[in-house]
């Protein structure tokens, strides 16, 4: 098969799949194979699955063959970050202290990718518990960027990123509780959503159950939108579940954006972004512009930084997860993660629901910004790239482990649909993120602009061959 096929949509390889000019084995055994070769260098996948996902697309051809009514992803190879469930398949979370761990039964959107005819080949790594937005752990070692293997992918969808962005699968799962999609997305010119938290559900219960969010990590957009109109809707089993429609994303991304009332902040009003991130995403926002959007800059989103309001909630739920190891047997643990649960577990009560009501206000803050505007941009990162074995950017060592991010954080904390797009490629030769904020419940118009964004770009802009 091809190598044309490791950078080829996923809208494209449906298409071809359903047209028999593309076998879903020969597909998935390429994943396979490209993903095994890759691991000595890339170090993407926590556990592959060669048995259960050639076994997969024997049965997805078969109904090819046949003229069988087709899922939505059919024939498809994706993975899922080892912060989900595949039932049957280690769950380690990326921890020592899970590392025999085995899940009882799929995740829901899991369960729901494989019935849309997706083929699952494996689990791909992630910082430990998603506690850090870099991609190493202890369990799994150090995982790597395709763009540039001295760089980190980011985290902690780390492995999902790495593998989409070096033409393992078209598609990933991940999970995103402060950035997680986002971040990694940034960092290896890829596309994400993050959905109206509940909109994907979440299940076995996140550590991090109020801010955590599955969603999908892609080469462009509309793929991204293709993956989630999979694994969106309501579970009975995720108490936060968002029991309305969902809106028609894939539709969305092929909409036009003109009339849009786009905002774009350089810093949210509190960011220290290197002056090339801002140059770049504020010409993606002129791109907007020239699309038809009214846009307006806009410095100060928020009045104070939201980090820590965020850094109580994550690093509590964590922490008490953990808590027995942090107290006793602190060595399994990655020293980074450790020494921020510390001061998370001490929390007094009064402290924690002074946070929790001042989440509340935050809430309602975006509420109102968004009855004046329908979109907010934003950088993604405040850096371009970050070196492997590094968790803080060197000119950020005064933020801690997640707050040096600055723009993803506040979105999990409000709740709201969020995604990333590369906005272009910096001077040092890596991409450049762009972040796409919308109205509670509004995935349409994260789609719908990141999309249209996209589609001024040069074709494989943001796609390197690895």
């Amino acid at each position: 098969m091809s190598a044309e096929f490791d950078t080829m949509s996923a809208m494209d390889l449906r298409r071809r799949i359903a047209a028999r000019e593309i076998s879903p084995v020969e597909l998935t055994r390429r994943a396979l194979d490209k993903a095994q070769a890759t691991q000595a260098s890339l170090n993407a996948f926590f556990v592959l699955m060669p048995e259960a996902a050639m076994a997969a697309a024997c049965v997805a051809e078969d109904a090819v063959m046949k003229g069988a009514p087709l899922g939505v992803i059919h024939g498809l190879p994706f993975s899922a970050k080892d912060l989900m469930a595949v039932g049957g398949v280690r769950y380690a979370s990326g921890s020592r202290t899970m590392a025999d761990n085995v899940a009882a039964a799929d995740a829901p959107a899991v369960e729901r990718a494989k019935a849309a005819g997706g083929i699952l080949i494996g689990k791909t790594t992630t910082s430990e518990f998603g506690c850090k937005p870099v991609g190493d752990s202890p369990l799994t070692g150090i995982t790597r960027n395709p763009w540039n293997l001295d760089k980190t992918p980011g985290g902690s969808s780390a492995g999902a990123a790495a593998s989409v962005a070096a033409g393992i699968t078209p598609f990933a799962l991940g999970t995103d509780g402060g950035g997680s999609i986002r971040i990694p997305c940034a960092f290896t010119g890829l596309a994400g959503l993050k959905g109206q938290f509940g909109r994907v559900p979440v299940w076995p219960t996140s550590a991090t159950p109020t801010l955590a969010h599955v969603g999908p990590i892609a080469r462009s957009m509309e793929d991204a939108a293709l993956l989630f109109s999979a694994i969106a809707g309501y579970d009975r089993r995720d108490p936060f579940g968002v029991a309305g429609p969902v809106p028609d994303v894939l539709g969305a991304a092929k909409a036009s954006v003109a009339g849009l009332k786009v905002a774009y902040s350089p810093t949210l009003g509190y960011a220290r972004p290197q002056p090339e991130v801002v140059d770049i995403t504020r010409r993606a926002a002129r791109t907007l512009s020239d699309l038809g959007c009214h846009v307006e800059e806009i410095d100060a989103v928020f009045d104070t930084d939201p980090a820590d309001l965020w850094t109580a909630e994550f690093y509590a739920g964590v922490g008490i997860r953990l808590r027995s190891f942090v107290e006793n047997q602190r060595d399994l643990l990655d020293p980074a993660v450790a020494e921020v649960l510390e001061p998370a577990l001490s929390q007094e009560m009064r402290a924690y629901y002074t946070s929790v009501f001042a989440r509340y206000a935050l809430r309602e803050k975006m509420r109102l910004f968004f009855e004046q505007h329908d979109v907010l941009v934003s950088p993604v990162l405040p850096v371009t790239s970050l070196d492997v074995g590094l968790d803080i950017p060197p000119a950020l060592a005064d933020r801690n482990l997640v707050s040096w991010v600055f723009y993803t954080y506040p979105f999990n904390l409000t709740g709201q649909p969020a995604g990333a797009v590369c906005a272009g490629i910096a001077s040092d030769g890596m991409p450049v993120g762009l972040q796409i904020v919308a109205p509670a419940c509004r995935e349409d118009l994260v789609a719908r602009i990141g999309a249209a964004y996209e589609r001024t770009r040069p074709p494989g802009y943001n796609v390197r061959a690895f």
